[in-house]
């Protein structure tokens, strides 16, 4: 599903020049341009909104702090996400070895 920017206005409360604002200073927020050339959010932009609304208005950051700050978080997931799968791939070895060890 996406969204228009007055929706995205109107479920997050932060202001249509506010969001426009956001896209020159947050790397990696900029919404797809429908062919008349109006912002369509995402779901996934929905949220980042949120945190970039509660990173500046509950936490005190900047607008660019915030960005850095979600930059930063979001490759704290991508490394932990490797790290997740290398336990996964790790395990499955494990287990194989285990089974063929025991089953014999």
């Amino acid at each position: 599903m996406t969204y228009t920017i007055g929706q995205v206005e109107q479920l997050t409360g932060v202001k249509a020049h506010v969001l426009r604002y956001w896209e020159s200073v947050v790397p990696g927020f900029t919404p797809q341009k429908d062919l008349s050339g109006r912002r369509t959010y995402s779901q996934a932009e929905v949220q980042l909104i949120f945190r970039l609304k509660f990173l500046i208005g509950v936490k005190k950051f900047t607008a660019e702090g915030a960005g850095r700050q979600i930059l930063e978080e979001a490759q704290t997931v991508q490394k932990n996400a490797e790290l997740i799968q290398m336990i996964r791939e790790t395990r499955a070895i494990l287990s194989e070895l285990y089974v063929h060890n025991f089953a014999e």
